[in-house]
């Protein structure tokens, strides 16, 4: 079953990049939100100064454990070469970077959203030219 995992193309090293990236900012979210918070533009507030029902950390929690199994799924799609994938997150990536950006440009979210934006974008782009070079080159 896992004989034959390893990382052979460039699209497979943009993939498993970005998969150890999400995986560890999502074990610093689950472990420290606050940090998370930070990273975001987002001022932490201690809990018990939060209003009754402020769900702020429990959110943070929840997307940096969605951010870790994401992370974990990359990484596992890198090392079997699973280029479908690769190709279906592509475009994914580029709306989750228009949707920060206009949550940015609306004033919904902090300008530290556009930090996320772009890493979304920057993935996209370099998994995406990475899989034309490699269909150019005949590489799998």
């Amino acid at each position: 079953m896992f004989n034959n995992l390893s990382l052979r193309n460039p699209s497979s090293w943009t993939m498993f990049i970005f998969g150890v990236l999400a995986f560890f900012l999502g074990l610093v979210g689950i472990i420290q939100p606050e940090i998370t918070l930070q990273l975001t533009g987002i001022d932490p507030i201690e809990q018990a100064q939060r209003a009754t029902g402020d769900a702020t950390t429990a959110f943070v929690i929840a997307s940096s454990m969605a951010s870790f199994n994401m992370g974990v799924y990359y990484m596992l799609a890198a090392l079997s070469n699973w280029q479908a994938f690769y190709r279906w997150t592509v475009p994914f990536r580029m709306v989750t970077f228009c949707v920060f950006m206009l949550a940015v440009a609306r004033e919904i979210a902090p300008s530290g959203f556009v930090g996320v934006a772009l890493w979304e974008l920057i993935g996209a782009l370099l998994t995406g030219a990475a899989l034309w070079y490699e269909s150019r080159r005949n590489i799998e």
